[in-house]
Parts: C-alpha cells; sequence; structure tokens
C-alpha cells in the first residue's frame, strides 16, 4: 500500500502537504487501572493490511470498554490502543447540476480537502494491548472479539504471558 502525500510538519508548517486536518475521533488510548499490575497480556493482532477509519476505532473501543467496565470492573483490567489515525483522507467534492461535466474535466489529478483520519495497519501488527489477570482471561478473549467486529480486518488474538 503506497502512502499519499498526506504529512502534517508540526515543526515547518509552511512545508507541510494537507492544511487543516481534522483531530481525530478517538481522545483517549488508555482505560482501565493504568497502576494496576497484571499477569496476563492480551494482543489484538491484524492480519492484513489495511485502512481503518478514526471512527471505527472510536466505536470499537466503547463497545469493548463498556464491556471491560460491567463485567470486570474498572479495577481489574487496563486497555491501551497502541495504533493512531495519522494518515489524513481527502475528497474531492462532485460537481452537480449544468456545467457541472465542463467543470469536472479539468480536475485530472484533484488533491481533495480533508474529511477525517485513518490508521494504515500493516500483517501483524498489534492494535490493542489488553492486560488482565487468569480468571478474567475468558472475559477479556470476549471484549476482544467484540473490538474485532467494529473494525474492518480479520484479526487474531496472542496471549502472551
Amino acid at each position: 500500500m503506497e502512502r499519499p502525500w498526506t504529512r502534517v510538519s508540526k515543526h515547518k508548517p509552511r512545508k507541510s502537504y494537507v492544511k487543516g486536518v481534522p483531530f481525530p475521533k478517538t481522545h483517549q488510548f488508555e482505560m482501565g487501572n493504568k497502576t494496576g499490575t497484571f499477569d496476563t497480556t492480551l494482543y489484538l493482532i491484524a492480519e492484513r493490511a489495511v485502512q481503518m477509519r478514526d471512527n471505527s476505532v472510536e466505536a470499537a473501543r466503547i463497545v469493548a470498554t463498556k464491556y471491560l467496565e460491567t463485567k470486570v470492573l474498572g479495577a481489574n483490567y487496563f486497555l491501551k490502543i497502541l495504533v493512531f489515525p495519522h494518515h489524513v483522507l481527502r475528497e474531492k467534492p462532485i460537481a452537480t447540476g449544468a456545467g457541472a461535466d465542463r467543470y469536472s474535466q479539468g480536475m485530472a489529478h484533484p488533491f481533495g480537502k480533508p474529511v477525517g483520519t485513518a490508521v494504515q495497519t500493516k500483517p501483524g501488527m498489534r492494535l490493542i494491548r489488553l492486560m488482565v489477570n487468569k480468571q478474567n482471561i475468558p472475559l477479556a478473549k470476549i471484549a476482544m472479539k467484540k473490538f474485532s467486529l467494529k473494525i474492518c480486518t480479520p484479526t487474531k488474538i496472542v496471549i502472551d504471558g
């Protein structure tokens, strides 16, 4: 998957290729007990190279967190999203109405305006890390499955520790 020029420079904003990048929908990347000690770590791993919108990552985070809050309780897990939506999605609006064909003919390679951000994954990339104690592993697997149903790539769960 070739990356198009969607760089946003913090140090030299004049050299940025994309102006006005929308802020990603996911604001919280760590949930649960950040200081707790857990004996098991589960990873959700992407099996395909895919581009996931930040909306789907946020929806998956909400579903998994809600399930873990009710079943495992807040002090008995730590969930961290390991991917960040750096890739900027662009869209060129389609012209409609009278004279639209003449307007659109000169638009061979339109750059488009930023409409959102996305996560670009590779096969074998870790998406989230979930730390729990051994007695909560079945519930953690269900939460991981709920997370994976909201994103657009097949995933596998790897238990470490």
